[in-house]
């Protein structure tokens, strides 16, 4: 199983679970499976099936330039963060 870390911003839309278990193979798959779980999760994780601009994903802590195309093992944990910009 994967463990997803759900933003505080879309825990409304998973029930207010921080985190939720699921079965996936890569980010993408993650994310549609997260959808179905909890409709419109997708949406806001997403745009024109890419990450949402500002949107970054971490898996086990190392941030992932693959995107949604990321590859994800057993035990995996993966975190959707917004992106933090400062100058």
């Amino acid at each position: 199983m994967i463990r997803a870390f759900i933003p505080r911003v879309l825990q409304p839309l998973t029930g207010e679970q921080a985190s939720i278990e699921v079965d996936a193979t890569t980010v993408r798959q993650l994310i549609e499976k997260l959808e179905v779980m909890y409709p419109g999760v997708k949406s806001q994780l997403c745009v024109n099936d890419r990450l949402r601009p500002g949107l970054a994903v971490t898996v086990n802590s190392n941030a992932s330039s693959l995107g949604l195309r990321q590859p994800l093992s057993p035990g995996d944990e993966v975190h959707f963060l917004p992106a933090i910009g400062g100058g």
